[in-house]
């Protein structure tokens, strides 16, 4: 694998910092044990500039390359946020934090962008300004929509913006990418059905809602199978069903529901959320209850514009000598999307081989990844910007 040197050289000390991370995971914007070691690094580094507190945790470095001009400014990000999850893996450097984990590899993807900044730092070897985005709170607390929100782009002039992730099941160091949509959107939503609490063995004189809700669910698969075009790609999951009661005698007042939506584009993500509403109400009414639902616009799709995906995939091919770049597109979600909405620039899987899926409380980062993700992030900025 044609990594940089460098990376090769500092592989041991980057996986130590990765390893630190895994061990301290926090959650959403609370970072403060993350966010402290990512500063300490950046600055014995050298970076120019270092802004903290920006979308409430997240941290800004700025590197400027050797000539005088500022050029092209290129934005590159990783996610330092943990899952509510107990670790399983039984690893010397697991999470010291009960019921957080570092179940996606953000620990990972951070250490590679400080290897990456220790890199350019040093070097210097390109003619623009690389901003480096530390971003808190992707795991559902929408980080890159806050940073954004406190103006990211423009405070920085961010230009094009560029992300990766890592991906169980490809091995580990290559790349994979794709134009367009790469991930879906996320949406969430709560159905609240209420009919006639009663006795359970009479019920004829109550209305039960965990029938209508039991129906409810069945004909919400119908909007993937029979509402949305075959072609088009759509997920609509009922996750929990909660009834208003635990006893086994007893018919509840109500029953609740929730659950997420997954769409590709925006016509069918807008078109699922008023069927849901439709059915579950129609259906309600036809068993006597009524149903209120509470629809929640989460992260949008993720588009990776056509023109920088082949420069994301042209560096990814000098890392690793071969990169897939037509993947199928992927169903999670991911909020660098939000970012991707306010300039154009791509997101990339790098491999991380066999073993449990990301969230899964046996996952673990493969650090044999850290060199090519470290060299990719490199790579994007002297190839974005040649030295002159």
């Amino acid at each position: 694998m044609p990594v940089k040197n460098r990376f090769a050289e500092t592989h041991a000390q980057i996986t130590a910092w990765r390893r630190h991370l895994h061990s301290i995971p926090e959650l959403q914007f609370d970072l403060p044990k993350t966010t402290a070691f990512v500063e300490e690094k950046l600055r014995s580094f050298g970076v120019d500039d270092i802004t903290t507190g920006i979308g409430q945790s997240g941290i800004v470095a700025v590197i400027h390359g050797k000539s005088d001009s500022r050029g092209r400014v290129v934005g590159l990000r990783a996610d330092m946020d943990a899952l509510p999850i107990h670790e399983a893996t039984g690893l010397a450097y697991a999470s010291q934090h009960p019921g957080k984990m570092h179940a996606c590899g953000h620990d990972g993807h951070t250490a590679m962008l400080l290897g990456a900044a220790q890199y350019l730092a040093e070097t210097r070897n390109f003619d623009g300004t690389a901003v480096l985005i530390f971003q808190p709170a992707e795991e559902g607390g929408g980080g890159g929509r806050e940073m954004c929100r406190d103006g990211l782009m423009d405070r920085w002039g961010i230009q094009e913006v560029y992300g990766m992730h890592n991906m169980p099941g490809i091995k580990t160091g290559e790349f994979a990418i794709r134009p367009g949509a790469l991930l879906a959107s996320a949406d969430e939503f709560e159905i609240t059905v209420t009919g006639k609490g009663g006795h359970a063995a009479a019920p004829h004189d109550a209305i039960d809602p965990n029938l209508a809700a039991a129906h409810v669910l069945i004909a919400l698969q119908s909007i993937a199978s029979r509402v949305v075009d075959p072609l088009q790609q759509v997920v609509v999951s009922v996750c929990a069903l909660h009834s208003a009661t635990e006893a086994h005698n007893v018919i509840p007042q109500t029953t609740v529901m929730r659950g997420t939506v997954r769409a590709l584009e925006g016509g069918v993500r807008a078109l699922v959320q008023d069927k849901i509403t439709q059915i579950a109400t129609a259906t309600a009414q036809a068993h006597g209850c009524t149903a209120q639902i509470a629809y929640q616009v989460g992260y949008p799709v993720t588009v990776n514009t056509l023109e920088n995906t082949g420069f994301a995939a042209d560096a990814a091919k000098a890392v690793a000598g071969h990169v897939l770049r037509d993947i199928p597109p992927i169903m999670a979600a991911e909020d660098f999307a939000f970012m991707l909405e306010e300039r154009p620039g791509a997101y990339i899987m790098v491999g991380n081989g066999d073993g449990a899926t990301v969230h899964h409380p046996e996952y673990q980062f493969d650090d044999d990844a850290i060199p090519a993700g470290c060299s990719w992030y490199a790579e994007m900025v002297e190839r974005r910007m040649p030295a002159l």
